[in-house]
């Protein structure tokens, strides 16, 4: 086991003791308020079946996590207080989502392992923080304003604790520099985090008023929420697929070899992610990676292979102004464009994404025209004696260190 996958095999191995010791005290002790844990486990439950598969957000199943988190800061149920107790949360919570999990494990859809990590570590976390302050009296005597703010304090820190726990999950099985994901994680929270966040904290103060009532009836909100992202998420994807498609126009015309684009677009977004660009600077990196060529449709003549690093510096400048022509025509985001014609600047004169796409376009077209096993690894020497006049040495060395976790050759074509 690599050093790197020990913060892994850590948060799973405590979950997995956190799940059994809850599980084995509860057994022993017996469910309290059986009526209350089914309804925050159905809650949890039906979050986690209505779950994003195979999302890219963050927080795949929203209401799961609002649920878990209420029940962890629930103190009282209609004006009684209650007496669940840590175990029982993370019991509760365990079951709910292993139910809602079945369908998803099923389809062989989205990360199971990390996120009932996630999910027992956070629920956890935050009855240990609340339950035993609960059950002490030291919250018994005060009003609603500070058993409010003591709610919302507590919600905020269990987010930052998941924030800091999905950037530690991502770092061990990606490799990624830390800091970004963390930071990535945590702007994420604005988001969705924040309606989660608030749908918790009401529901867990509105049952302590109304009853179970609460539950339905503060869920829908957090439901709507989700439809309406869900929906943002098809336009999105619907977004970067006409994108996709536009920039095969090079291919389809015999300009550029297949798969150039998409090569060039998936190398690029990973040295991006190894310098630490944000999730906004990946996107329009990845966008004007798939799009850098489409100045070549100008051409009379093809370049030999779509070629264009070999070219006069002249001809490279006019097909990238061309490309970013194209590129403002087509309504794509004008950050996209700028990337698209400054690539064949002067690197000091660049932006960052676009001495990565420069730099991984040369690379590319190097390794495709060396023969043999060792073609990869020619390619990026020759990168690394032309970097002080071409190409940045620090976007050399991050293409490198990407190489080199993935042994060396290039992205798949698909």
């Amino acid at each position: 086991m690599t050093a790197g996958r020990l913060p892994l095999v850590l948060a799973h191995a405590a979950a997995g003791l956190l799940a059994v010791g809850s599980l084995a005290l509860t057994l022993w002790r017996g469910l309290d308020e059986p009526a209350v844990a089914l309804a925050f486990g159905v809650l949890v439950g039906v979050g986690e079946l209505s779950r994003w598969s195979g999302s890219d957000e963050r927080e795949p199943a929203p209401l799961g996590a609002a649920g878990a988190l209420s029940y962890a800061l629930l103190g009282q149920n209609a004006g009684q207080p209650t007496h669940h107790g840590v175990p029982q949360v993370v019991t509760v919570v365990l079951a709910a989502s292993l139910a809602g999990c079945v369908p998803h494990v099923a389809r062989g859809r989205g990360s199971t392992a990390d996120h009932l990590t996630r999910r027992l570590l956070t629920a956890g976390f935050a009855a240990v923080c609340f339950q035993p302050l609960y059950d002490q009296g030291r919250l018994h005597g005060r009003g609603g304003p500070a058993y409010a703010l003591v709610v919302v304090a507590l919600l905020v820190l269990t987010t930052l604790c998941d924030a800091v726990l999905a950037a530690v999950l991502a770092h061990a099985r990606t490799r990624w520099p830390f800091g970004p994901l963390l930071r990535d994680e945590l702007r994420a929270r604005l988001g969705i985090g924040s309606a989660v966040c608030a749908t918790g904290a009401v529901m867990a103060l509105a049952v302590a008023v109304v009853g179970l009532w609460a539950l339905p009836v503060f869920s829908l909100p957090l439901l709507l929420t989700q439809l309406s992202y869900r929906r943002y998420a098809a336009v999105r994807t619907t977004y970067r697929q006409t994108i996709a498609s536009l920039a095969r126009a090079t291919e389809i015309a015999g300009y550029t070899p297949a798969g150039h684009a998409r090569r060039v677009a998936a190398l690029s977004r990973a040295v991006g992610r190894e310098l630490g660009l944000t999730e906004p600077e990946l996107t329009v990196l990845e966008y004007a990676a798939l799009m850098h060529d489409i100045g070549q449709l100008s051409l009379v003549d093809p370049v030999p292979d779509g070629a264009t690093a070999s070219l006069p510096a002249e001809e490279q400048r006019r097909i990238a102004l061309l490309g970013g022509a194209v590129v403002r025509q087509t309504g794509v985001d004008a950050e996209v464009a700028v990337v698209v014609e400054r690539q064949a600047d002067p690197y000091p004169e660049q932006p960052v994404n676009a001495r990565i796409v420069r730099t991984v376009n040369a690379y590319e077209e190097m390794a495709r025209e060396e023969t043999g096993p060792g073609g990869p690894l020619s390619a990026l020497e020759r990168l690394r004696l032309a970097g002080a006049r071409d190409y940045q040495p620090e976007v050399v060395e991050s293409l490198a260190r990407v190489l080199q976790r993935d042994g060396l050759t290039l992205p798949a074509t698909g």
